[in-house]
């Protein structure tokens, strides 16, 4: 299964997030953008997470060059290797939590 991209899911999302990126000086990730994939949802059970994966879950420590932007401190955070987004956390968006269970149940 092709991972659908964040932009067929909830386009709102990503305007939200190219938008907050080009505000906070990351024009590069806020190019990413358009391509920016759900690998996975997060799994925590927390009713008020809709956060999820954009490369394939990993398990090895954090490595160097590794960082989160905090775009909503509280509510959405980016969590970045490098120039690559690995992680978007989204809380308190239930709207948005329906769209992602919805493609990764």
């Amino acid at each position: 299964m092709t991972a659908p991209l964040l932009r067929d899911v909830a386009p709102e999302l990503e305007a939200e997030l190219t938008e907050l990126l080009v505000e906070a000086g990351e024009p590069t990730l806020a190019e990413r953008m358009k391509a920016l994939a759900i690998f996975d949802r997060c799994r925590c059970g927390d009713s008020f997470c809709a956060s999820f994966y954009t490369v394939p879950k990993w398990t090895t420590p954090y490595p160097k060059g590794f960082r989160t932007l905090a775009l909503r401190p509280g509510a959405l955070h980016l969590d970045v290797l490098n120039s690559t987004i690995m992680y978007v956390e989204v809380l308190y968006r239930d709207d948005l939590k329906a769209k992602i269970h919805a493609v990764l149940p």
